[in-house]
C-alpha cells in the first residue's frame, strides 16, 4: 500500500471517530419524527383526518359540552329514571334518616296542590339537596329536576353525568342570567316536571341566609305554576360550608303553603315574597305556629339574612342554630365556688 493510500485511510478513520463523538441533537430527531408523522397523516384520506384550512382563516373554537351546555335529556329517559328511583329510595333516603334524622312539618299544606310546582328552599349545606329531595312527597318526588350551579356540578366530565343521574340535576347559570338555562327549565315545567331550586344561589357562608334571586319567581311567572316555600334547619351543623366530613345531627324541613304571583307582581317582588314566606317558616320552627303567623301577617318576621352586625356577633346571634364547635378543657370557664 502506498503512502498516499495509507494517509487517506487514516484520515477516514479520524473523520469517523470525530463523527461518533459529536452529540446527537435529540430535538432535531424528534422534530424530524414529527414531520414524518405529519407527512404520513397528510396522505390519509379526508374522513380519517381533519380538513385543511386555508391560510388566514380563523378556525372557531369548538363549543363546550360542559357547564350550561351539558345535555341532560338522557337522564330523564326511562332507564335513568328507574336507576334514580332505586338510588333515592334505597340509598339516599336511608342515609338521610341516619345522618340527618329529619322531622317533616307542613305536609298537610300541600293537600290541594296539583300539577307541577317550583319548590324553593334556603341553602346551608350540600346535604340540603339529598335531604329535601328525599323529603318532598309523592307525586312530585320522582318527577322533579333540580336546578344546580352549572359551574360547580357540571364543570367536568365526571361530576356532570353523576349530577344528572343521581339527583336529576339540570345546569343553571348562577353568575349571569342565561337564556338557555331559563328556556330549558321552563320547557321541562311545561312538560309536567316540577323543579327544586335554591334561590340564594349558593350555600350560606356564616349560617345566615342570603338574598333570594329571581330564578324561582321568574319560572313561576313564565310557566304559571305555584312556588312552594321550604325552610331547612340543621344541615349547617351536619356539613357547613368549608367542611368535608359530615357529622350527625337532627334536622327539620318545614313546607309552606303554595304561593302564586299576583297580577301586579314582577319577578323581583315575587322573589321578595317567596323569601318572606321562607322567613316565616323559619320563625315558625324557632317559636310556634301562632306567634309566627301573627308576625308574618304584620310583616315582622325575622329576616333570614340576620342582623347587620360584625361577623362574631352574627355567629353569636345564631345561638343553638349555629354550627357546633368542639369543646376543649383548655377553654373551661373557672368555677368561682372553688375559691
Amino acid at each position: 500500500m502506498s503512502s498516499s493510500d495509507r494517509s487517506r485511510k487514516a484520515n477516514g478513520e479520524r473523520i469517523a471517530e470525530l463523527a461518533r463523538r459529536i452529540p446527537v441533537n435529540r430535538s432535531t430527531v424528534t422534530a424530524a419524527g414529527r414531520l414524518s408523522t405529519a407527512a404520513a397523516l397528510r396522505r390519509v384520506p379526508f374522513p380519517l383526518r381533519p380538513p385543511t384550512v386555508p391560510g388566514g382563516v380563523v378556525v372557531p373554537t369548538p363549543k363546550s359540552t360542559l357547564g350550561a351546555n351539558y345535555d341532560t335529556e338522557w337522564a330523564r329517559r326511562y332507564p335513568a329514571r328507574m336507576a334514580r328511583v332505586l338510588m333515592l329510595e334505597g340509598v339516599v333516603k336511608p342515609a338521610m334518616q341516619v345522618l340527618a334524622a329529619p322531622t317533616l312539618r307542613g305536609l298537610d299544606r300541600l293537600t290541594d296542590l296539583e300539577g307541577p310546582a317550583v319548590f324553593a328552599a334556603n341553602h346551608h349545606s350540600h346535604v340540603d339537596t339529598p335531604l329535601v329531595l328525599s323529603s318532598i312527597p309523592e307525586p312530585w318526588r320522582h318527577h322533579i329536576v333540580i336546578g344546580a350551579a352549572a359551574d360547580y356540578f357540571f364543570g367536568n366530565r365526571l361530576t356532570a353525568p353523576l349530577s344528572a343521574l343521581v339527583i336529576g340535576a339540570i345546569p343553571i347559570e348562577r353568575t349571569k342570567v342565561g337564556r338557555k338555562s331559563a328556556d330549558d327549565a321552563a320547557a321541562l315545567i311545561d312538560e309536567g316536571w316540577s323543579m327544586l331550586i335554591f334561590p340564594e344561589g349558593g350555600r350560606s357562608p356564616d349560617g345566615w341566609g342570603q338574598e333570594f334571586r329571581g330564578g324561582a319567581a321568574y319560572l313561576a311567572l313564565r310557566c304559571g305554576v305555584p312556588v312552594v316555600p321550604i325552610h331547612v334547619e340543621g344541615t349547617g351543623r351536619i356539613l357547613r360550608k368549608g367542611r368535608s366530613v359530615p357529622r350527625r345531627s337532627s334536622t327539620t324541613i318545614t313546607f309552606g303553603r303554595p304561593l302564586r304571583p299576583t297580577e301586579d307582581e314582577d319577578s323581583r317582588r315575587f322573589a321578595a315574597r317567596i323569601e318572606a314566606g321562607v322567613a316565616a317558616l323559619a320563625d315558625e320552627d324557632a317559636t310556634d305556629w301562632w306567634q309566627a303567623r301573627k308576625r308574618a301577617y304584620a310583616g315582622e318576621s325575622p329576616s333570614l339574612q340576620g342582623p347587620e352586625l360584625g361577623a362574631w356577633r352574627r355567629t353569636w346571634a345564631l345561638g343553638d342554630r349555629g354550627p357546633r364547635r368542639r369543646r376543649t378543657t383548655k377553654t373551661r370557664w373557672p368555677d368561682l365556688d372553688e375559691h
